[in-house]
């Protein structure tokens, strides 16, 4: 029996990643279909047809920005020897991903929705338990840190995961608000004094 229905005739990988960026450019509640349908060069029908509705099509762009999107900010918690160079590499990579000029400044896990209402609720939760991952693995380098005698076995590296995570967080809003490298930079640095505060014995 042959496929009920017209064979799909665009680029789904390329259209869910212009959805994505409509989505970190925007935010969540305020995309619409219409914003929707025109940056993925797509009818309405289709976009219903190949992705669901508007929340379906939310979590899989969040899950294209999460396998695509400041893969170094990340990779730069593994790749140094130390803990406190690993955050330190952490932010800045931070601060060179979010001003960058070819995509939306800022980070669509930070800016894509903090409340909203009950049709929001679905993107709400999707982004709170990224938001969660992220300091779970801040703190899983915190805790190597202490297995490798850098980090105080007393020092609370849930604490200071979170720490670390508001401080991105926070770099994100500036950066959207137009805050320069150079500023960003400054407050990777800023925190990072904190560091020695918050890992050593007490």
């Amino acid at each position: 029996m042959s496929p009920r229905g017209r064979p799909r005739t665009f680029d789904s990988d390329a259209a869910l990643r212009r959805a994505m960026l409509v989505f970190w450019e925007k935010g969540y509640e305020a995309t619409s279909m219409a914003d929707l349908t025109a940056a993925m060069q797509i009818g309405a029908p289709s976009l219903y047809a190949a992705f669901g509705n508007k929340a379906d099509l939310f979590a899989a762009a969040l899950k294209t920005y999460k396998a695509e999107i400041g893969r170094e900010i990340w990779d730069a918690l593994s790749k140094a020897v130390t803990a406190r160079q690993a955050f330190a590499d952490f932010l800045q990579q931070t601060a060179f991903a979010y001003v960058r000029s070819d995509q939306p400044r800022g980070c669509m896990i930070a800016l894509g929705i903090l409340n909203g209402d009950t049709d929001a609720i679905p993107a709400c939760e999707l982004l709170r338990d990224c938001r969660l991952e992220n300091s779970t693995l801040l703190r899983a380098r915190l805790e190597q840190g202490v297995r490798n005698g850098e980090i105080a076995p007393s020092a609370d590296c849930q604490q200071i995961a979170d720490f670390y995570a508001t401080v991105q967080h926070g770099m994100s809003i500036t950066a959207r608000d137009g805050a320069t490298l150079a500023s960003l930079q400054s407050t990777a640095d800023a925190a990072m004094a904190a560091w020695n505060a918050l890992t050593s014995p007490r």
